[in-house]
């Protein structure tokens, strides 16, 4: 007898199994994060109170000579509401604006602006440059509204109903497309609800 033990038979696929593994998880996160529309994102508050959070006015932002006011929840209360979440540094931002000013014609609804860790003089600009869809337009300096709003990244859009609840919520800018065929759908829902 040899002193020699046999050496244990080699299984090739044993070793590559860490590689394929990984390569599975991959792909599931590929294709199940890369896929869907992002906008359908959904949110927990959906049916939920608007956040009571109250934000200060944008200073120097005026309305006929009158300085628009900062957010109150309270001004949810009876009114539709479209709720956008905006700054001056977002490149969609700039692209949606102005579909946001022609929605601010329809005077059934409030359009809110809440102001995404900006610098007060972009902000002015921005909106001086595309006119001023907004009737209150909350100053969100440091964030912390806009994580009790849910948002992800700016821009999104709210619609918040009559009872002062969330009705929808759209990640990312306000196209032509998502404008008539989703956010327009949204509001005349709410428009409808019972209050």
């Amino acid at each position: 007898m040899s002193d020699q033990a046999t050496p244990a038979p080699r299984r090739p696929w044993l070793m590559a199994l860490p590689v394929i593994i990984f390569a599975a998880l991959a792909a599931i996160f590929y294709f199940g994060l890369g896929a869907g529309d992002h906008s359908r994102i959904p949110s927990a508050l959906i049916g939920r109170p608007a956040p009571p959070t109250a934000l200060p006015a944008l200073e120097g932002l005026n309305r006929d000579d009158v300085q628009v006011p900062g957010l109150d929840p309270a001004q949810f209360k009876g009114k539709v509401s479209v709720v956008n979440v905006w700054a001056s540094w977002c490149v969609p931002c700039h692209d949606e604006a102005p579909l946001l000013t022609m929605l601010s014609e329809d005077k059934r609804i409030q359009i809110v602006g809440i102001n995404y860790k900006d610098k007060p003089d972009n902000a002015r600009r921005f909106l001086g440059r595309y006119g001023n869809p907004f009737s209150v337009v909350g100053v969100d300096g440091n964030g912390r509204a806009s994580i009790e709003w849910g948002v992800y990244g700016v821009p999104e859009t709210f619609v918040v109903g009559r009872d002062g609840a969330i009705a929808y919520k759209l990640v990312g800018p306000v196209s032509p497309d998502n404008l008539d065929k989703v956010l327009k759908v949204e509001i005349e829902k709410a428009l409808r609800a019972a209050p």
